[in-house]
């Protein structure tokens, strides 16, 4: 099955009963198709650039392109990511669309790499998008959810003797705001439960944990051991990062969640305040890993960016 037949399976296993969403050709901004952020193996890593025609804020929004760590630039025109993009883009925000490595070729520290060098990339042409570096948010759901909230639990500043200059600048972003993330994979469902065991809630994923090294010895790409599979997805669980440098997050979760439950959220939360962090947890009562009554959290999640980004008159 190619990768497009099963980004589109991934979209529909979470969007049952999602609210009709406005034509991305429809909407209010210029599109800019496929720049290129990076290079993986020869490969181009992309994402598109979505500039509003009116009123546009100087702030930028990252959206993860990702569902089941599945991450195709053809979804960008679906009915989901086609919500993620009208609200921001009426408000006058530069969206950014980051397509990353995916699955079932590469693993979940692929994506993370990824879309880490997509927030350097933004912050260092800063001035080519007209975008203030200062203030970058990042959004997205499930897979993409969690993808944000590692940008948010991790962002550092760059290496200022790398020879690439977008490997300088900072991968901090200023806000988070997603849907049902999972964030962590050690304790997935229960104490001690590891998502991606053979019983786990996350075993159909279980490509994006295949994690494997070059073994000068075999001169292949063998699979690491169990136990260094155990200790990457720990460090993939953006609960392991949290601190109170940690971004600005609000999460949206259905308390009725049977893929990622809500318990990956609450956890999360309490971590955040453990840390004296800011967060906020909105809870959906009843609803699932789907996007039914979805047109109600995309305002809510704007107004998150809105407070955490926009400059205020005067300041």
């Amino acid at each position: 099955m190619n990768t497009h037949i099963i980004a589109v399976a991934i979209l529909v296993l979470i969007s049952p009963h999602i609210s009709q969403a406005q034509s991305v050709k429809d909407l209010p901004a210029t599109r800019v198709k496929d720049v290129i952020y990076g290079r993986k193996f020869g490969l181009a890593l992309t994402m598109d650039v979505f500039t509003a025609k009116k009123d546009a804020n100087g702030s930028a929004i990252v959206l993860m392109v990702s569902g089941g760590w599945i991450s195709d630039p053809a979804a960008i025109d679906g009915p989901i990511f086609g919500q993620f993009l009208a609200e921001p883009i009426k408000r006058g925000y530069t969206v950014f669309a980051v397509v990353h490595a995916s699955q079932p070729k590469f693993t979940i520290p692929d994506a993370v790499t990824d879309v880490t060098r997509a927030v350097r990339f933004i912050r260092h042409n800063a001035k080519t998008f007209k975008i203030d570096p200062d203030r970058i948010g990042v959004t997205g759901a499930s897979a993409g959810g969690h993808l944000s909230l590692m940008l948010g639990t991790t962002g550092a500043a760059g290496n200022s003797k790398a020879p690439d200059p977008v490997e300088r600048a900072s991968s901090r972003v200023q806000a988070v705001a997603c849907i049902f993330p999972p964030t962590d994979f050690l304790n997935y469902g229960g104490k001690g439960k590891y998502a991606f065991a053979p019983d786990g809630l996350l075993e159909r994923f279980r490509l994006v944990i295949d994690v494997r090294d070059f073994d000068p010895k075999t001169k292949q790409f063998e699979r690491v051991s169990d136990e260094k599979r155990m200790e990457i997805a720990r460090k993939m669980s953006p609960i392991t990062h949290v601190s109170e440098k940690s971004a600005p997050t609000l999460i949206i979760h259905g308390d009725a969640d049977a893929l990622v439950p809500i318990s990956q959220a609450e956890a999360l939360m309490a971590r955040f305040k453990e840390e004296k962090a800011v967060a906020e947890l909105v809870v959906r009562k009843g609803r699932g890993h789907d996007f039914s009554k979805a047109d109600k959290d995309f305002p809510i999640i704007i107004d998150w960016f809105d407070r955490h980004l926009v400059k205020k008159s005067g300041s």
